[in-house]
């Protein structure tokens, strides 16, 4: 039984491999839309106001692609072996592979607002959609600063 749980552990890179490839995919998207978005400035000679959201839809795309890769990287090293990558990269632990997900759920949420922030003309649903984002990034930062181990 202790063979089989040890080896167990392998099984991580079934979604290890599946992260690794949607963040490709991601970051294949995101140099897709860099292309059809400079192309966009150019034809447009920058005049274009759908310019300003695509270059925030932009920042968005390669913020989750980081996040995924992030992701399967720490868990490679949680549950296979060391890597030699930066140190702000890796979690060491799932706490802190947990904190690493809030912290970019709660930028993505953010870039996703300053996006509704230029499309949204009704103020009252602008200030609902901000009461939302706030509510639950404070959420999100009070599960980071409250649960922190010592």
């Amino acid at each position: 039984m202790k063979f089989l749980l040890e080896r167990s552990r392998y099984l991580t890179l079934i979604g290890i491999i599946s992260l690794l490839i949607a963040s490709l995919a991601a970051f294949a998207w995101g140099a897709i839309k860099t292309v059809t978005t400079t192309l966009l400035v150019i034809q447009s000679v920058g005049k274009d106001t759908a310019i300003t959201i695509e270059l925030i839809e932009l920042i968005d795309i390669f913020l989750i692609a980081t996040a995924i890769l992030i992701f399967s990287a720490s868990l490679y090293e949680l549950f296979i072996a060391k890597l030699d990558l930066p140190e702000w990269m890796l979690a060491h632990n799932l706490y802190e592979l947990k904190t690493k997900l809030s912290s970019m759920i709660v930028l993505v949420m953010a870039v996703k607002y300053l996006q509704k922030l230029i499309e949204i003309k009704d103020g009252i649903e602008l200030l609902q959609r901000g009461i939302a984002v706030a509510v639950v990034s404070g959420a999100l930062i009070a599960f980071g600063y409250f649960s922190k181990k010592d």
